[in-house]
């Protein structure tokens, strides 16, 4: 029988049991604890020309759905990097990050999301391997948006906009 690596300690095999602090397992025979690390994405508000880059989802969550251009980091990558490299993956075009927007959360999702104003500065959009489609929108006529903390993201790029949107800031502002 195989035991599920989660449900047990890995110090001394035990089974976990909820009660630790703050509701986490814990292990009654030795007193591990296991903290459940959220997982860690990024993504660019990217535009060219007044409109904004968007891909379409063909993977799970939100297959179909559209939304900026966006992945997980990798372990010891850049987030800033990380959210340049998913827009080249996703949609085939060089960015410059220019300001973070923010960083988005909510209670019971173990992702943690981290948003960029960006500007695209090379290449024609293209889909890549986790796009259906891509494509320019102006920001006054996006299609509806894939996940509950978009039109947070939208907001802060709004607001970082119309105080002047410094360009070639780089990912931590002037």
């Amino acid at each position: 029988m195989t035991r599920d690596p989660l449900g047990y300690c890995p110090v001394c095999g035990a089974a976990l049991v909820e009660g630790g602090p703050a509701g986490r397992l814990e292990c009654p025979a030795c007193g591990y604890v296991r903290y459940a690390d959220p997982k860690l994405a990024t993504g660019v508000v990217a535009e060219r020309d007044g409109r904004i880059l968007l891909v379409r989802r063909n993977h799970e969550p939100m297959y179909g759905r559209w939304s900026f251009p966006s992945g997980f980091v990798d372990a010891g990558e850049v987030v800033a990097e990380a959210a340049a490299r998913e827009a080249r993956e996703e949609a085939g075009v060089e960015v410059r990050v220019e300001q973070l927007l923010g960083v988005f959360s909510r209670r019971g999702d173990p992702v943690v999301f981290v948003a960029y104003a960006a500007s695209v500065v090379a290449g024609e959009p293209v889909a890549g391997d986790e796009a259906l489609e891509v494509g320019f929108f102006t920001p006054d006529a996006l299609p509806a948006l894939a996940f509950p903390h978009d039109p947070a993201i939208l907001e802060a790029w709004h607001a970082w906009r119309a105080a002047g949107g410094v360009r070639g800031a780089g990912p931590n502002g002037p």
